[in-house]
């Protein structure tokens, strides 16, 4: 689970804020870790450890982090889209500059 949050904050844009307790607390994990440099608000009781966290903001991925992001080939690498597509905007040929277009007579109505 935890992974899949790094996954996250890398595919985000930074800072990103998260509100969740789950959240918060993988967030901690991360940065217990070395994987990211975050804020994280300490428990409201401190002799417990406890207590209800408003927010975590993870700031930026370490180095470590992205060496773990790259042992799980995260980002994938493969070709952008643009160029496995064909152009869009293609010139009609027309078979005779006289005559009729190709597209004009094959949509006329029956008379």
């Amino acid at each position: 689970m935890t992974m899949n949050l790094l996954k996250q904050i890398a595919g985000s844009r930074l800072p990103v804020t998260f509100y969740r307790a789950g959240d918060i607390d993988q967030v901690r994990i991360l940065r217990a870790a070395g994987l990211v440099v975050a804020l994280v608000p300490s428990p409201s009781n401190p002799l417990s450890m406890s207590g209800p966290a408003s927010a975590a903001q993870v700031l930026a991925i370490t180095q470590k982090g992205r060496e773990e992001l790259a042992k799980f080939n995260y980002p994938e690498s493969r070709p952008p889209r643009w160029r496995s597509r064909s152009p869009r905007i293609t010139a009609w040929r027309r078979p005779n500059a006289g005559g009729p277009s190709r597209e004009a007579s094959s949509h006329r109505m029956p008379q």
